[in-house]
């Protein structure tokens, strides 16, 4: 029975020897590593971090892009006791300082020139340091290359071959596998502490779950600092699945096509941008074309609720559904690589007007639902319990009720040992010995979990009418012409939004219809655009009740960023900023007429 994660390297070691087990593209071309050369490079690094003084509980900061070598450094932490604290790289260096500094590190893996530069830019304060490994080139008095520490660890493996083994069977299920730091929508980050056990219930609960094999290829794309995609590498893992990696995410369009996967686990954001390329090059085609396009998602979507229910399509429906594979689906689930099984959404809540639309072509995506906190899957839909709206039934093993006020609590072997160094924060956390997630949502009566919103982020208008901003959001983000949205209103008379709009989209509809423009600013200044934009904002959500329409909009001239602290890695919204730097605009929508 595996309990700890240096026993799932040591089980995959053993069981799924195969020439690719990773897969990373380098000069044009994806190359394979094997089971065999994977495990000797975990085994020799780990040996190096124990000779470099990395002992039992020390933590090591890993700051690096997504491959292999991720992978690697982290299981050889974690294999003799210590402790990885990922970072995302795209924080800026006072962010990383906050962090590096506050885990009490003792040594920083960094792998690539430009989140280097970063480091040199705090180095001098980063006093804890002992040793700084990297992927470069790069020497210095407390610097070593990666393959230094490799050939330090080969040379002990060499004298002691069964040191390695020894170590990493000694780690314990409650031993402390990972401070993971949140990305913090509110308030500073705090160091989530998840164990062995922690991870390894929710890799050996989820994995049978998706049905993973070891003749599955999977693609790798989210950041491996994001507990979700660290936690399903594991999983991949745990089943002996090829992991190729994509180079970025700018580049999953062109790695799909390369690698053509079996599974991807993706946030919604990335959905929500097929799906309005997708919308693109229909509304840019002939009305012949658009009418079949139209014609055989309605198909879709009728043969949806027999497929849901695992029943054979009436004989006709069938005719249509397997006409509107031909001419359409087909081609869009081509430019998936055409091998895709499923999807799995996480992160955020995703829109079910996106979810019902892939689904009705064919591409199934199961939302599921879960924490930093949670290591992370609480709820997850599954080939055998799918419904569209919720994120799933709660996982084998953990435990889901609602609060009073409608908070999801949540208890079992998932949950985290607790914050680091935040004692008080984490006594308020397990409050009543349920971890209080933060989020509202019930359970409906087939027993799926629905998320609501965010506790903090739900609207009490002035006239004391709850709106929950996110659906009303995620509906809107379907629109064409829209990037991005914040929905306002808390103690104001209606609700309100600050849009930015899909530029490219925008200007084309401008040229069009004559409007005249020199720059964005001009664009949304501009009265006649905005009225288009609220018009297509009510379109997007025709079933609100009246409290919750938007009845007034400002466009913004820009997307949010990360750099200047609007949304978290995770591409959230941080809404308590976001108000604060805008306050001028949306105090400007609320002044009487």
């Amino acid at each position: 029975m595996v309990e700890t994660l240096p026993q799932i390297l040591l089980n995959t070691a053993h069981s799924f020897p195969k020439e690719d087990l990773f897969l990373y593209k380098s000069q044009g071309k994806y190359h394979p590593i094997s089971t065999q050369e994977t495990f000797d490079t975990i085994r020799y690094f780990s040996l190096g971090l124990r000779e470099l003084g990395l002992n039992r509980e020390d933590k090591l900061i890993l700051l690096a892009e997504n491959g292999p070598k991720w992978v690697m450094v982290d299981l050889a932490t974690m294999c003799q006791g210590g402790i990885t604290v990922p970072i995302y790289t795209s924080l800026t260096p006072e962010q990383t300082l906050y962090i590096v500094d506050n885990s009490d590190a003792k040594l920083l893996v960094c792998s690539s020139p430009e989140l280097w530069e970063k480091i040199v830019a705090i180095k001098d304060k980063l006093k804890k340091i002992s040793t700084y490994i990297v992927f470069l080139d790069k020497r210095g008095s407390n610097i070593l290359t990666f393959q230094q520490v490799l050939e330090l660890g080969k040379k002990i493996d060499e004298k002691n071959p069964h040191l390695f083994k020894e170590m990493a069977l000694s780690i314990k299920p409650d031993d402390i596998a990972s401070i993971i730091y949140t990305s913090g929508t509110t308030g500073v980050p705090k160091g989530v502490m998840l164990t062995h056990q922690n991870f390894v219930s929710n890799v050996t609960t989820c994995a049978p779950l998706f049905q993973i094999s070891e003749k599955d290829t999977v693609l790798s794309f989210l950041p491996l600092s994001h507990v979700l995609e660290r936690m399903v590498v594991f999983c991949y893992l745990y089943k002996g699945a090829s992991i190729a990696f994509a180079e970025s995410v700018e580049t999953v369009a062109e790695n799909l096509l390369e690698i053509r996967p079996h599974i991807m686990v993706s946030v919604p954001r990335v959905f929500e941008k097929i799906y309005a390329r997708v919308m693109d090059n229909v509304l840019e085609s002939s009305p012949l074309k658009r009418k079949i396009f139209f014609w055989a998602v309605k198909i879709g979507r009728k043969a949806s609720p027999y497929r849901l229910a695992k029943k054979p399509l009436p004989r006709s429906l069938q005719f249509k559904y397997n006409l509107a594979h031909k001419l359409v689906f087909s081609k869009i689930l081509e430019r998936t690589g055409g091998r895709v099984r499923f999807f799995v959404s996480g992160g955020a809540p995703l829109s079910p007007d996106i979810a019902e639309f892939f689904y009705a072509i064919g591409l199934v995506i199961l939302e599921g639902y879960g924490l930093t906190e949670t290591s992370p899957v609480v709820a997850v839909n599954t080939f055998d319990a799918i419904k569209s709206g919720t994120v799933g039934k709660p996982i084998p093993g953990v435990e889901v009720k609602i609060a009073e006020d409608g908070e999801i609590l949540v208890r079992g072997p998932n949950v985290m040992k607790g914050y680091y160094k935040m004692e008080a924060e984490t006594q308020e956390a397990f409050a009543g010995g349920w971890f209080h997630t933060g989020d509202i949502g019930f359970l409906d009566e087939e027993g799926y979990l629905v998320i609501t919103d965010r506790k903090k982020d739900l609207i009490v208008t002035a006239g004391g009418k709850n709106v929950a901003p996110q659906p009303i959001e995620n509906m809107i983000k379907t629109n064409p012409y829209i990037s991005n949205v914040v929905v306002i209103g808390d103690k104001r008379k209606f609700v309100s939004a600050l849009v930015v709009p899909e530029f490219e989209k925008l200007e084309e509809y401008a040229r069009f219809n004559n409007i005249p423009f020199q720059s964005r600013k001009d664009l949304v200044n501009n009265e006649e655009i905005k009225r288009f934009i609220l018009a297509e904002i009510d379109r997007s959500t025709p079933n609100l009740a009246s409290y919750e329409k938007i009845k007034k909009i400002a466009l913004l001239e820009r997307e949010f960023e990360l750099a200047k602290g609007e949304i978290t890695p995770t591409l959230k919204v941080r809404r308590k900023i976001i108000e604060e730097k805008y306050k001028d605009i949306i105090d400007s929508l609320y002044q009487e007429d």
